[in-house]
């Protein structure tokens, strides 16, 4: 299914995903277009752990933040930055990454998905304003030749 992007404006790829799969794509169409093959000799890593990212923002703006109200990628000097808006003013709760909790509204064990998105970015900064937050990452990217 190809995915529908709100917008493009100085390099700045804006849409509004339905779910992390799409912005996954999103990602990868912005990465190949932009590297092109040169992605082929980057470590495995780099791009598994932007697309992680990137699912762990999204659905965590569905899950935690009512809904995702904004998405954008971009290609910068200090590599790619995305930034995610969800329509919660409340900040990530910092959990630490080694002790998962258990939601009572959600029997399950979570809990790990922004201490990782702490630990693989260079940096975080989540900016809260009237009708939600906006959290803007940005992964480092091998240097290009």
């Amino acid at each position: 299914m190809p995915v529908e992007l709100g917008g493009e404006a100085d390099g700045v790829l804006s849409a509004v995903p339905q779910n992390a799969a799409a912005a996954r794509s999103i990602v990868t169409e912005l990465l190949t277009a932009r590297f092109g093959t040169a992605l082929d000799g980057w470590p495995a890593h780099v791009v598994d752990d932007t697309l992680l990212v990137t699912s762990e923002l999204v659905t965590n703006a569905f899950r935690h933040g009512g809904r995702l109200t904004a998405f954008e990628a971009e290609v910068t000097d200090d590599g790619l930055r995305i930034t995610v808006g969800d329509a919660s003013s409340e900040s990530p709760a910092d959990v630490p990454a080694t002790e998962p909790q258990v939601r009572a509204e959600a029997p399950r064990i979570g809990g790990y998905g922004w201490p990782l998105v702490q630990l693989l970015a260079s940096r975080v900064s989540v900016g809260v304003h009237p009708g939600g937050k906006r959290i803007t990452v940005v992964m480092a990217l091998p240097a290009l030749p």
